[in-house]
Order: structure tokens, then sequence, then C-alpha cells
């Protein structure tokens, strides 16, 4: 089993926390916490020390993993290289074009996953998922140790997930606003969502920066991460985003889907340091 190290510095703008404390707000697992405990692998200052003792400003913080198991399926190298956007030692961040599925099924081996394969050398781990008509920006794990820390930012919002979208002008699309409709499948076509009573909770955020004759460029956060949330929600509107094959009654064919993940925002795993990524303008 691999063993992972990672090293840091107690910032100076936070103030002094328990060493317990500090675990927790890592956001590392509670079964990784009890290993870390019982065999003395978290040091401060190279020293372990009781789960109350106060970690301060300028304090160093070493922390050995040696349980990390994983179940993440392999994947096979596509032969073909992502277009990497952003790389650290744990993260690797693409722009995953659209008409791409994100991971495969069966033997396939043309996903933006099989891409990373290739660029790694080895299989990375799959952290979200993008639609296949949607491109921009795809965040994968470069090893077991920090997917279930980002795992975690997913579900308590510190990974921020922002997209554009070029949509038909609406009356009920308002400048600003909150789009909260609950989605649930489609009865009438396997393929889709739709907005239903006894559907899954949906929240979408956004904000119209720009306006162009009959079109209109938003931008839209998430709350929630159901099935072709955007594209559903603005379709509610009567706001569909512009290329879309199944919700826009009038797509023509040929036309691409016009959303992009065009920014990510998270705390970059066993440090105290956010990141936000951007997708440069094409």
């Amino acid at each position: 089993m691999t063993s992972y190290h990672y090293f840091l510095t107690y910032p100076a703008n936070l103030g002094p926390i328990s060493v317990d404390e500090l675990m927790r707000k890592l956001l590392i697992p509670r079964k990784w916490r009890h290993f870390l405990r019982t065999e003395n692998q978290i040091l401060i200052n190279g020293h372990y020390l009781p789960l109350n003792f106060l970690v301060k400003a300028g304090d160093k913080i070493d922390i050995y993993l040696d349980h990390v198991e994983s179940e993440q399926q392999t994947y096979t190298a596509s032969g073909s290289l992502p277009e990497v956007v952003y790389e650290d030692s744990d993260i690797l961040i693409i722009d995953k074009p659209a008409g791409q599925k994100t991971h495969p099924n069966l033997n396939e081996k043309d996903t933006a996953l099989n891409d990373c394969a290739t660029y790694l050398g080895y299989s990375p781990f799959i952290v979200h998922r993008l639609d296949m008509l949607t491109n921009g920006l795809l965040l994968v794990a470069k090893n077991p140790a920090v997917v279930p820390i980002l795992n975690r930012q997913l579900t308590n919002k510190t990974l921020h997930r922002e997209y554009l979208a070029w949509v038909s002008k609406s009356n009920q699309l308002k400048q600003s606003g909150t789009i909260s409709l609950p989605i649930g499948h489609d009865p009438n076509d396997q393929r889709k969502r739709m907005v239903r009573p006894d559907g899954q909770k949906a929240i979408t955020h956004y904000e119209i920066v720009k306006e162009y004759e009959n079109k209109a460029l938003v931008k839209l956060t998430l709350e929630t991460g159901r099935t072709h949330q955007i594209r559903v929600h603005l379709a509610a509107l009567n706001a569909p985003i512009i290329g879309d094959p199944l919700y826009n009654p009038n797509y023509q064919k040929g036309e691409s889907l016009q959303l992009t993940a065009y920014q990510l925002t998270f705390m970059r795993p066993f440090k105290f340091e956010s990141k936000t990524v951007k997708l440069k303008q094409k």
C-alpha cells in the first residue's frame, strides 16, 4: 500500500486550534484521523502531541498516511493528450472538449479520463463529472489520498464550479436570480430530465453578464449537482441554452451546446490555500 507524506506550515492568519480541530479543518476522514492518532502519524514540529495541544502560527506539521485505500477503476490510456490548464502534485485540471464523455463505460477508451491516463502514465481518480456536450474545466485527483477531501469540498460547497452559457432571451430570465426547481426523470424520454414536484432538490444561481440581439450570456453557479441541471433550469425559464439538442425546441442540427465550465475554486488538499483556476477565453 502506497504511503503519502504531506508537510505544511500553519498560517499566521488563522488563530490557534487543537490538533484534533486541525485534522477536521483539513477535512481528513474520520478513519484516517483514527490512524493518525493511534499510530502517531501527525507530528507538530517533529513531535506527536496530544489532540488538545494548540497548533499556532508557524508550526510545522507532518502528516503520514499509510492506510489509504481506493476501489477506483483503472482507465486505459487513450493515446491522446488532454489540454492541461492547471497541475500540482495532487490535482490535474483539464479543458474537456464538448462531445467527449468524462469517463468510460465498458470498453470505451476515448474519454477525458482515458486522456488523463495517457498524460499521467497511470489511472487518475474521478472527483466530478461534466456532461458529454459541456466543455470546460474538469478536475481529477492524481492520487487517492486527496479524493475524500475533494469530495467533502463538493459537499460543503468549498469547491465552487462556475459556468457560462449563451441562452435565448426570455422575459422570465431576470438580471440575476436563483432557480429552485426540483428535477427528476422525464418518463417519456430516458435521455432527459424535467422539472417535477417529486424530483430531487436542485438550485442554480445565475447572472446575466452580456446581451446581444436575441441572446444573453449568463454566468451560473450550482448549489446542487443534478444531471442536466443547468440545461433543465434554463429551459424551464424559457431561456434554453443555444445548441441544446434535448431542451431547446429551436435547436439546429450541427450546433454545439453553448455551455462552458469556465472557473473552479477549491482549497488545495492538506494546505490552507484557496486556488481559483479560470479557463482562458478562446
